[in-house]
């Protein structure tokens, strides 16, 4: 028997100007309109773009519910295939095509970058949309968000920490940050200021230069899962713990923003089994989303949205009792804590 479907809607469509495949994916909006960023990627077939939108969408409703969030959760998706070359005017023509889809659910779908779209991609999606969150301050939007992803991975690290340690303090630990990017660059620099030994790894070798004139080690990628650690933050990819690699996982600790980690949810029962405590990455990666709604939908000032974002470490900590307390693995937790949410919340969205 073949599985439910899930979702509220998923639309594909060859977009008119462009002639690429658009997709929107909108799993809940039991908690309110769906949100979820634009990601512009190469796949070997769309319906690998549409299957990455469906299972994003997903861990979108997760991630707003069990973050206290008034919103559901979705994902637009624009395929490129391996050959076509992207230029400067296909991917105008792209983006205004998923502007006019997104324009096309009055509200009801609200997206932001992703990967392969940034700040200036949000402009554009701005001329058919005021749902287009992130843009560039000047326009009007809250800009790059991972400064406020760092500081809930921060957060949701420190918490994870006092679980697993016994203190919240990374002083004198050792810490693999796995991807070296905005996000992974930012966690890195809070750690060792804080007095952790650091080390990062990325797949682009020409970042190993300015790790090392930061202080940091450098692992190549292939060694960064088994790397002696305390703690483990994959911050690049996803599906990169699967049955095999965490078997060498030498962290206690695994927390990051790297979207989708498990490449299947027993994962996490056997990371459990080796002693190791994995945060879900849709709870740690929260903090860009949680502060752009916070300034961009509910009109709060930097400061309050980010004391919003910092409550992270209070939600990783609920999970983490709860995990405790039931014997059961934070992912199963945190959803737990989740459909809690949106099982209250389906009377009233029947109801209206």
């Amino acid at each position: 028997m073949s599985e439910a479907f899930a979702h509220e809607d998923v639309v594909v469509r060859r977009g008119r100007r462009s002639g690429l495949p658009l997709i929107v994916a909108v799993h809940s909006r039991a908690l309110g309109p769906a949100v979820g960023g634009c990601r512009l990627r190469r796949y070997a077939d769309w319906r690998e773009g549409l299957a990455d939108a469906l299972r994003l969408s997903e861990a979108m409703t997760y991630k707003a519910a069990v973050a206290g969030l008034d919103f559901g959760g979705g994902k637009s998706v624009i395929a490129l295939d391996r050959d076509t070359e992207l230029t400067p005017r296909l991917r105008r023509a792209a983006l205004e095509d998923l502007g006019e889809l997104i324009a096309s659910f009055e509200g009801s779908y609200r997206t932001g970058p992703d990967v392969g779209t940034g700040p200036d991609d949000m402009v554009v999606l701005r001329h058919f949309s005021p749902y287009a969150y992130c843009a560039p301050e000047e326009h009007g939007g809250t800009g790059d968000s991972g400064g406020p992803t760092a500081v809930g991975v921060l957060a949701a690290l420190h918490a994870g920490a006092r679980h697993v340690f016994g203190t919240a303090s990374c002083a004198g630990r050792t810490v693999v940050v796995s991807g070296f990017g905005s996000v992974g660059g930012r966690v890195a620099a809070a750690l060792a200021a804080e007095g952790a030994h650091v080390v990062v790894s990325d797949v682009d070798a020409s970042r190993r230069q300015d790790a090392l004139a930061k202080g940091y080690g450098w692992a190549e990628p292939a060694q960064a899962l088994s790397a002696p650690a305390d703690i483990l933050v994959p911050a690049a990819v996803g599906g990169v713990l699967s049955e095999e690699s965490v078997l060498t996982v030498g962290a206690r600790l695994v927390v990051g923003p790297a979207n989708n980690q498990l490449t299947e949810e027993g994962v996490a029962d056997t990371l459990a089994r080796r002693g190791v405590v994995w945060i879900p990455d849709y709870v740690a990666g929260g903090g860009g989303i949680v502060y752009a709604l916070g300034r961009e939908s509910q009109g709060e000032d930097h400061e309050t949205a980010r004391r919003r974002v910092a409550g992270i470490g209070d939600t990783v900590s609920g999970i983490l009792d709860l995990s405790r307390s039931a014997g059961i693995t934070p992912l199963r937790a945190a959803r737990r804590i989740a459909e809690d949410r949106l099982a209250a919340a389906a009377p009233r969205t029947r109801a209206a």
